[in-house]
């Protein structure tokens, strides 16, 4: 099944919810970035997250950036969402290994760290994002993202993310889900939340079972009764261009670029997100920075 992304509301107009399915997203990005199974797990959990989050602004053009920086071995985790729910990502140290935990699962947490923080950043298309950062609890993603809706956006949410790697280190299964309580809602509310969840169990479980994310959600909320309002797909999907890598060789400045051209004669730069490498010669180089010169 593709990936896709579903959103819905309870009949009682009390919890909305989103899950996804993102298997396929996540094994692009493990072949793109060479992941090691336990940065599978983590960029492959900002992903879904990153996904959820940025599907819920409407405005044509806007984007999310979701970024943790925990302080463990893995770095600087990166995933950056349209406003369709469309992802790409990266991961700063992805051939990182560390020992399983006692349970003997993927020990995300202990990758990475828990001495940092989780930011978000909201692009709406206005003269200045929104901006939004908390303190990591445990870096194990999900717990941390509940916790930013909280501190940071006054939303009582849950959050499930899960990633399953097959023995060969590709991705069997991945997704999750995002739960919010709407104005309201009381304890009541909180209460059947909470005992649908604990009756669903882990999100690695019930995707390993069936991906389909309506399924997924469904089962998470299964003392509700759901409307959806919204089922697409959705892609790993890098906006990269030479145009873009253009600028980004106009914005080094003059000197910075006849450095290159002196020392090297050619420039090759490839996106971070993605495996799209531009090469660019030493007469493409002179005519970038001759029209940079005109223009200065």
């Amino acid at each position: 099944m593709s990936d896709q992304l579903i959103r819905a509301i309870t009949k009682d107009g009390l919890v909305k919810a989103a899950a996804v399915s993102t298997r396929g997203l996540t094994e692009r990005a493990r072949q793109i970035h060479k992941t090691l199974p336990v940065a599978t797990a983590a960029l492959g959990r900002t992903l879904a997250a990153a996904s959820m989050m940025g599907n819920a602004l409407k405005e044509d053009g806007s984007s999310l950036t979701l970024q943790i920086k925990g302080g463990g071995p893995l770095g600087t985790i990166l995933a950056v969402s349209d406003n369709e729910g469309n992802v790409r990502g990266t991961v700063e140290n992805p051939a990182v290994e560390i020992p399983l935990r006692t349970d003997g699962k993927l020990d995300v947490g202990g990758a990475v760290g828990c001495e940092g923080t989780l930011t978000v950043i909201r692009d709406l298309n206005m003269k200045e994002p929104y901006i939004g950062s908390v303190g990591l609890l445990g870096g194990e993603i999900a717990e941390d993202l509940a916790a930013y809706f909280v501190e940071s956006e006054q939303i009582p949410t849950a959050c499930g993310l899960g990633v399953l790697v097959d023995r060969d280190q590709s991705v069997l299964a991945a997704g999750g889900y995002l739960i919010q309580l709407l104005p309201g809602a009381g304890e009541d509310t909180i209460s059947k939340v909470e005992g649908s969840l604990m009756a669903a169990g882990p999100v690695t479980g019930l995707l390993a079972k069936d991906d389909d994310p309506e399924t997924l959600l469904r089962t998470a909320l299964s003392d509700f009764e759901l409307e959806v309002l919204e089922k697409r797909p959705i892609a790993y999907r890098c906006y990269c261009s030479r145009e873009r890598m253009e600028r980004a060789l106009i914005s080094l400045g003059p000197e910075e670029l006849k450095g290159i051209i002196d020392e090297q004669g050619k420039a090759e730069l490839t996106c971070r997100f993605c495996d799209n490498v531009q090469h660019f010669s030493r007469e493409e180089l002179e005519l970038l920075l001759q029209n940079m010169q005109k223009k200065s």
